[in-house]
Parts: C-alpha cells; sequence; structure tokens
C-alpha cells in the first residue's frame, strides 16, 4: 500500500488516526505535512508520501489480502497453486519485484497448467495476471489476478543474472502478452513468411485484432508493433504491485520508476545495475538481459508505474 495526495479511503483514516488527525479518509495537504513531520521526526525521507518503509516503520501496515487493492477497496486473487515440485517453499525475504510478461494466450490457468507440465523444472512466477485474447475475440480473463506459488516460495524466473539472490530474494508477476509483432507475416528461422500485408501478428503466425495492436513512438528492441496491455490489465497491475509492495515491504519506486523518470522510454532496456542486483525494488525482465522483450514501454503502463 502507498498513499499519498489524493488518495482516499479506509487506509487514509488509519493513517490519519496515527497521526492524530480528524479521520475523514481524505490525504490532503493537512495530512501530506503532518506525514513528512512524522518522517523527518523519525529520520526517514520527508516526502510526505506512505510507502512500504513509513508503513512498517509506523506499524500500522495491514498485509490482509482482503484489505488492499491499490488506494482504496479490495484486490481480488484467484488461487491455483503448481505441485508442490514446481516451485521452492521457502520462505525468503522478498527484496525485488519483477514484472514479465509470457509470450502466450490470454488465460493464466493455461499458463500455470503449461508450468507444471513442462520438463524445465522449478520456473514460475508467484502471480499471473490474465488478458484479452490477441484475436479480440475473448475478454473472460481480462485482468485475472492468479497465483500459483504460496507465500513466501519462489521459483525461478530471471535465467541467467550477475546475482543469484535475485531469483530468491524476489516476488514475480507473468503477464499474459504475445509480446512484440510484426507487419505482413512474422519471421521464423530467419525466413520472413508474408501474409495480409496490412496486418499485424504474433511471432507464430496469429493475426492480431486492431483492437489489440499498440505502435510505439520509439522502437523496443527492434520492433515498434506491440500486442497491446489491454486497460484492465494495466489496473490489476497497479493493485497487485502496490499489495505486493505492502506485503513484501519493497519500494516498487526504486529501480524502473526512477529511471523512467531521468531517461523516459529507454528505462525498459538492458541496464547492469538491474542485472547485477545492486538497486533493490522494481524491474523488468529485459532490464537484466538483453535477449529478452517482456516488459515494452507502452504509454498506458508507463502512465501507471509513474503514478505509484
Amino acid at each position: 500500500m502507498i498513499l499519498k495526495l489524493g488518495s482516499k479511503g479506509e487506509q487514509v483514516k488509519i493513517l490519519q488516526e496515527f497521526l492524530e488527525l480528524k479521520p475523514d479518509g481524505d490525504f490532503g495537504p493537512k495530512t501530506e505535512n503532518a506525514v513528512k513531520q512524522w518522517q523527518a521526526k523519525n529520520k526517514l525521507v520527508a516526502d510526505g508520501i506512505v510507502g512500504p518503509t513509513t508503513w512498517n516503520d509506523m506499524g500500522i501496515a495491514s498485509t490482509d489480502i482482503s484489505e488492499s487493492k491499490g488506494d482504496n477497496g479490495k484486490i481480488e486473487i484467484k488461487e491455483y497453486l503448481l505441485p508442490t515440485k514446481e516451485y521452492l517453499k521457502g520462505p525468503t525475504k522478498k527484496e525485488f519485484l519483477f514484472l514479465h510478461h509470457t509470450a502466450g494466450w490470454h488465460n493464466p490457468y493455461d499458463t500455470v497448467d503449461q508450468w507444471a507440465k513442462d520438463s524445465r523444472g522449478q520456473i514460475a512466477t508467484e502471480f499471473v495476471l490474465g488478458g484479452p485474447s490477441i484475436k479480440g475475440d475473448n475478454y473472460k480473463f481480462d485482468g485475472e489476478i492468479v497465483k500459483c506459488i504460496p507465500d513466501g516460495g519462489y521459483g525461478w524466473h530471471l535465467g541467467v543474472n550477475g546475482s543469484q539472490k535475485m531469483h530468491t530474494n524476489s516476488a514475480a508477476i507473468e503477464v499474459c502478452n504475445f509480446g512484440q509483432l510484426t507487419k505482413g507475416g512474422y519471421t521464423k528461422s530467419g525466413k520472413f513468411i508474408a501474409k495480409n500485408p496490412n496486418k499485424y501478428y504474433n511471432y507464430v503466425g496469429i493475426e492480431a485484432d486492431d483492437t489489440q495492436v499498440v505502435i510505439l513512438n520509439k522502437k523496443f528492441r527492434g520492433y515498434d508493433a506491440w500486442h497491446r496491455y489491454s486497460d484492465e490489465q494495466i489496473e490489476s497491475l497497479r493493485e497487485l504491485i502496490l499489495f505486493i509492495a505492502n506485503r513484501d515491504s519493497i519500494d516498487v519506486r526504486k529501480g524502473l520508476v526512477d529511471l523512467i523518470k531521468k531517461v523516459g522510454v529507454d528505462a525498459f532496456e538492458y541496464n547492469a545495475d538491474a542485472f547485477n542486483g545492486r538497486i533493490r525494488g522494481m524491474w523488468t525482465h529485459t532490464n537484466t538481459r538483453k535477449d529478452k522483450f517482456d516488459m515494452f514501454p507502452q504509454q498506458e503502463l508507463i502512465d501507471m508505474l509513474l503514478s505509484l
């Protein structure tokens, strides 16, 4: 849970009661000023934002799954656990949060089933976020959050990186999305196969509905066309990021978000600090690998991340 100027709801009331303010549930200038004074008094960064560190130092943070959904309300997480042999039990202290997208279909349960059936071992993320079908004909799972690893557990999800600790001490989210698209066909084994010259296709030659295509202003990893993250996915992702930040005391503004503020869309590219685990916080898979494509810098995703 991260509260700041403009936040509303029960968690704001709890904060205001702690600060001995009128608990009206509206995080206004008076509440912001009171937070800054408390942070300064307790030798924290006095930014007026109640993130994981401030919550923990105040001693009033809640980790009840039913009490945390962004700034207000409740987050709905469906549990669909992997077989016990498909993840490591832990518990471990989570210091990183990594965002991925899986180059597959829209159904998060199918993603979990594939992990359970494959022969790669304990490779998985704790959460999978459903999306719309790339064909634009199925929205049943759009924005649905599925948890497939019990609390404290983890799976291998980063591949080769500069710090083994990032595997064992991280939470991770997999967003259902096909990633990069090509116009007129697709590339397979170095060969371009022409189809409809006016349509976009994913890496296995499936035509993307026009509603599922986003064109970036600047190419990312060599592609300007991508399978769009839906509005429902981005909102659910926001809620889930805040839930994990609260649960695991991860400052999700460190890492990718800080870098976006400095360099814009280039923040999604490979980063040596991310690869070596030197900055704890939130990153994407592309930040740690030059050969990966998840996540990509869609503007709506960037706007959401900057709002955290």
